[in-house]
């Protein structure tokens, strides 16, 4: 019997969420790729771990980083690392998920090396991180990368692409940045929480709906998309 609480209507959410686009899509992915993933897994980067429920595994373990750009209120952490040493011997997890993080990593190739340590042979890696969004957590948001960079990143680190996945579409993509931008820069104005509310959901649902009809209808490409879903083992 599943024990942990299910996932939160922010990060699985239904039409009238302004982010709904993005995240049902990272959603979905996460739902194909994370049954991949068992035994004694880390959470890097855990934040609240809002993707809990969807493990079935022997261990689970929060780690994070404290800095000025994530305050880590109410969450979820188990160990929190410096930043460039993670506290755990070598070959120690079987597998290890980080969800919207690497983004935030300055050292992401030294952290990749530091991550390869720390599993065990043949382990496996998921991970997503943005490729169409804005700045957010700042100052600690350092980086937009392609799939041939994340490529050339994890192999130089000693790991090898098993699925690789890019969510969303061009269609899509302008959608949500058209409700990123009534979010950050009207929503976000309005002091009353429930005039908030309300106006982004009637702004919301037509510009999501938008964005489903016209994905359907018109040709897409994968030239802009949401998110990077990788998949990876330690070779």
């Amino acid at each position: 019997m599943d024990t942990h609480p299910s996932i939160s209507w922010f990060f699985k959410p239904n039409i009238f969420y302004e982010f709904y686009l993005i995240r049902i899509k990272l959603y979905q992915a996460f739902t194909r790729f994370i049954p991949e993933l068992s035994g004694v897994v880390m959470d890097f980067g855990c934040g609240a771990k809002p993707y809990r429920s969807l493990f079935n595994c022997d261990s689970y373990i929060g780690v994070d980083y404290l800095s000025e750009g994530h305050p880590h209120i109410n969450e979820q952490i188990d160990v929190f690392y410096d930043g460039k040493k993670l506290p755990f011997p070598n070959d120690y997890f079987d597998s290890v998920f980080s969800s919207e993080v690497f983004e935030h990593v300055f050292n992401l190739p030294d952290m990749l090396f530091e991550i390869h340590r720390v599993m065990k042979p043949g382990g496996q890696m998921l991970f997503s991180c943005p490729f169409c969004w804005n700045l957010h957590e700042e100052p600690n948001d350092f980086a937009r990368y392609t799939p041939y960079a994340l490529k050339s990143m994890l192999e130089a680190a000693g790991f090898s692409i098993v699925k690789q996945e890019r969510t969303g579409n061009f269609i899509l993509c302008i959608a949500q940045l058209v409700n990123l931008y009534f979010y950050t820069h009207i929503a976000s104005k309005l002091k009353n929480r429930y005039v908030r509310r309300s106006f982004l959901v009637l702004i919301s649902v037509p510009i999501n709906l938008f964005g489903l009809f016209f994905s359907f209808l018109l040709p897409t490409g994968k030239d802009l998309y949401f998110n990077n879903v990788i998949l990876a083992r330690k070779v």
